[in-house]
């Protein structure tokens, strides 16, 4: 068996270094689960979602980088090199960088349209929630779309961004929702992203749930816990490196569909690490008819 076929089994990601950490899963219950982006009214709770915490290894991807794919593991990664000076100036983001990640996804994925439609800052340092834009990591296991909210942001996004072409023809042919995913500042030490290994992920486990907006509601994966699950990291990461990370694929069969990913406490991490910074842009991927 070639090491690309093996890459992720259990004999070569065994050999990996490794950190154990402790990761946020959802525990099913009867109702849908709903999260709430702010404050809800009075008597509402922000969430009615249970969590509970498992402690599992996650092996550090940077020595088989290259073996891993968006279609078969669900996330990839490169070195790339930006020329955003300031990832805080939204005008200079939407100017240099979506640019530049629109011409990199093209690249890693062979797509011949790419779209980007959000992006979000991280620091803990900085966020005020109702102030500003940034947001603390994310630290619950999770998917930012489901196989119905892929079709529905889509549909919400190309018609708000007026594309030419026509949207439900468009839909009709594979598209992907991608995050690209980097570091802005200081090389990452206080609560990295760890991926999951999309393979090693069944179906019964992706829960939907509510994402309640102040003008919309989305949905997106919560994710049951699995001793199964392979989770991945790549320590230290700088903002000459991305990671992408596959959130939707409209391709029922034979391509990786959702990649869920959490931030943790990385046990091996200094005391007095500074605040992780960095930023994900969500896109969409159409691959050729």
């Amino acid at each position: 068996m070639s090491l690309n076929n093996q890459v992720l089994d259990k004999p070569v990601s065994a050999e990996l270094p490794s950190v154990e950490a402790n990761l946020t899963y959802l525990v099913p219950t009867a109702e849908k689960p709903v999260n709430y982006t702010y404050e809800p009214p009075a008597g509402i709770p922000r969430t009615n979602a249970t969590y509970q915490t498992h402690k599992l290894p996650i092996y550090n991807a940077r020595s088989i980088s290259e073996n891993i794919s968006l279609d078969r593991e669900g996330f990839a990664f490169t070195g790339h090199n930006t020329n955003v000076r300031n990832f805080y100036d939204e005008d200079e983001v939407r100017r240099v960088y979506y640019p530049e990640a629109e011409q990199l996804l093209k690249e890693v994925t062979g797509a011949t349209k790419v779209v980007i439609f959000d992006h979000t800052l991280r620091n803990a340092g900085n966020s005020k929630p109702g102030e500003n834009n940034i947001k603390e990591p994310a630290k619950r296991v999770h998917n930012d779309f489901t196989a119905k909210s892929g079709y529905t942001r889509a549909r919400l996004e190309l018609a708000a961004r007026g594309v030419d072409d026509d949207i439900e023809a468009l839909l009709k042919q594979r598209f992907a929702i991608i995050n690209v995913w980097r570091a802005i500042a200081t090389p990452i030490q206080e609560s990295p992203l760890a991926v999951c290994d999309a393979q090693s992920i069944a179906p019964t486990e992706l829960v939907a749930g509510d994402l309640v907006y102040r003008d919309r509601v989305g949905e997106t994966y919560g994710v049951t816990y699995n001793s199964k699950h392979k989770w991945f990291y790549f320590p230290q990461m700088h903002r000459d490196e991305a990671l992408f990370i596959k959130c939707f694929d409209s391709a029922e069969e034979g391509h990786a569909r959702f990649a869920a990913h959490t931030a943790f406490e990385d046990p091996t991490s200094p005391a007095n690490a500074p605040p992780r910074e960095s930023i994900e842009l969500r896109t969409f991927v159409f691959y050729p008819a």
